[in-house]
């Protein structure tokens, strides 16, 4: 189940334009609060996860080619020394990916969590999830429900203070 709801909030971020049953905002699912609750724990390690490969990515894009693949330069390259440096870096964060595919079983899903999470995140230490309880009970057994969505789109701005107006003595 956690795994359908880990696998529900990643693809909500990505809309398709005209497709019928697509979330109104990207990013959020709406559960009961125990849920909410189990589901955060899972979804920031795997968010963490992508982070993590991320750097070890970039890291490892010192040794890349820009030859095409398949072509005879990328061939040369990959026998050559920087090739299996590159793919000796570039390893653990295969390691980190197929870890966070098979927790999720979905490879849109990791797609998504490797691409765009992890480059939203990247200056983010964690709390990558904000969990707001809603006011409606759902129908049937009144169970108390909650919002679970990334953070960072639709966070709060601090309004500046008000100050009240100075207000001017009669005697002048």
């Amino acid at each position: 189940m956690f795994r359908n709801m880990a696998t529900s909030l990643i693809r909500t971020l990505r809309i398709e334009e005209g497709v019928t049953g697509q979330p109104k905002v990207p990013g959020r699912i709406v559960t009961t609060v125990p849920k909410a609750k189990e589901l955060r724990p899972i979804v920031e390690k795997l968010i963490t996860m992508a982070r993590k490969a991320k750097k070890i990515s970039d890291a490892a894009a010192e040794y890349g080619s820009t030859a095409e693949r398949g072509s005879d330069a990328w061939n040369e390259w990959r026998k050559s020394d920087q090739g299996r440096n590159w793919v000796n870096a570039n390893s653990s964060a295969l390691t980190l990916r197929r870890r966070a595919f098979s927790e999720l079983r979905d490879s849109e899903a990791v797609d998504i969590l490797f691409d765009d999470l992890a480059k939203r995140f990247a200056d983010r230490d964690g709390g990558y999830t904000r969990i707001v309880r809603l006011a409606a009970v759902r129908l049937g057994d009144a169970g108390q429900q909650a919002i679970i969505e990334f953070v960072g789109v639709r966070d709060r701005v601090k309004s500046r203070k008000r100050t009240a107006p100075l207000v001017e003595s009669a005697a002048q």
